[in-house]
């Protein structure tokens, strides 16, 4: 299973925009072969911050994920409400089991 975990500091009254955003990629993510959950969160201690959660069956699923035209049209979208770069890690495990 693939692990991501991305977050992105927000400009200043940009948060309302950043979540309908993102609520449409969450939502079109979910439903793309492989995608085991894909969520967005508001950070706890900085409310212009979001913090994605995302796990992946495989590798291949997320290449895929990240060659959807939607998904590329999302990160440029993103990226232009941001105060700073948005980051993103991406980890491989065995879920847990």
């Amino acid at each position: 299973m693939i692990l991501v975990i991305g977050d992105v500091t927000l400009s200043p009254g940009s948060l309302d925009e950043a979540l309908a955003l993102s609520r449409e990629h969450v939502a079109r993510s979910r439903a793309e072969p492989g995608c085991i959950s894909h969520d967005v969160h508001v950070h706890a201690d900085d409310p212009n911050r979001i913090v994605f959660v995302e796990r992946w069956a495989d590798q291949a699923a997320l290449d895929t994920h990240f060659g959807v035209d939607a998904s590329r049209d999302f990160a440029r979208a993103l990226t232009s409400l941001a105060a700073q770069a948005p980051r993103m890690d991406v980890y491989e495990t065995d879920g847990g089991d």
